[in-house]
């Protein structure tokens, strides 16, 4: 089948280092034109890549098939629903906004619009992730933990954008770590946080299963090596995972890729959708409130 022509939205570090990339290591998609809100950064990456640069987000809209994203939630939730308005299916970042009432509305729309969408829940990609969940969810839970823990928003650090210094953890690794406790141990029922989320902050999960599980985020702690998975205490025994990070599973890249080529030809929205990415984000904004 011919590849499916994508268009970038974005030029930032994950856009070079994972997006583009991901686009263009198999046949199932090609990079066709970036856009970015800086044309500099656009040129690098669409000369990197073999790609070109749209003159403008509409001429990204009508030259291609579908879009994947890489920009801030704030930038998403704007054009996203541009895009869905147009009728292009769309490869999202999550959070969808910057808060529940960006991430709602652009939900709203896309719904209305009928596109279809999958998330970047990164992980869930994962074969062996994927494993991990099987077991998990054909076992007895009795308690989990979890945890994503790095120093990408430190001062000088390569992932330190403006959202993420200003918001933490709780929206960058939050998703990450609710969306693989929610899969893992059962749908949600009340989430309750604490602490600072610019340094150090705990979601406690109760699930509707009555099973407790708790996470610890921090994207400004001054550790050598990312402290990221999720870890399943069942009757059974224990089970546990890693997240993957930008160096993980190198299968990722490829499944996510086939996956949404996938989404796009058949019309059909992936299990993890603008509607999954929602209800993980109202628990955030939750314990965000708590």
């Amino acid at each position: 089948m011919p590849a499916v022509r994508i268009g970038l939205v974005g030029a930032g570090p994950w856009a070079a280092i994972f997006h583009a990339p991901m686009i263009t290591g198999g046949p199932e998609t090609e990079l066709s034109a970036v856009w970015a809100r800086r044309p500099e950064a656009a040129k690098d990456i669409a000369a990197e890549f073999d790609s070109t640069v749209a003159a403008s987000f509409d001429e990204l809209v009508d030259s291609v098939d579908a879009l994947v994203f890489a920009v801030p939630p704030f930038v998403q939730a704007e054009l996203a629903a541009q895009a869905a308005r147009a009728g292009k299916p769309m490869l999202l970042e999550k959070p969808l906004g910057v808060d529940l009432a960006e991430a709602q509305g652009l939900a709203d729309i896309v719904a209305e619009s009928g596109v279809p969408t999958q998330v970047m829940f990164t992980n869930r990609y994962s074969p062996g992730i994927r494993r991990f969940l099987e077991q998990a969810r054909a076992q007895t839970p009795i308690g989990a933990v979890g945890s994503y823990i790095n120093q990408a928003a430190l001062p000088g650090g390569t992932f330190a954008t403006p959202w993420r210094v200003e918001k933490g953890a709780l929206l960058d690794l939050g998703p990450h770590v609710l969306d693989t406790l929610d899969a893992a141990v059962g749908p949600i029922a009340e989430v309750r946080g604490e602490g600072d989320p610019q340094r150090w902050y705990i979601l406690t999960v109760t699930h509707e299963n009555g099973v407790i599980s708790q996470a610890a985020l921090s994207l400004t702690s001054p550790v050598a090596a990312d402290v990221a998975g999720v870890k399943v205490y069942t009757e059974q025994g224990e089970l546990s995972c890693e997240f993957v990070g930008k160096d993980g599973d190198p299968e990722v890249p490829g499944v996510i890729r086939r996956e949404f080529a996938e989404v796009v030809r058949t019309g059909e929205s992936h299990e993890l959708d603008v509607h999954r990415a929602l209800y993980i984000q109202r628990w955030l904004d939750r314990a965000a409130r708590s």
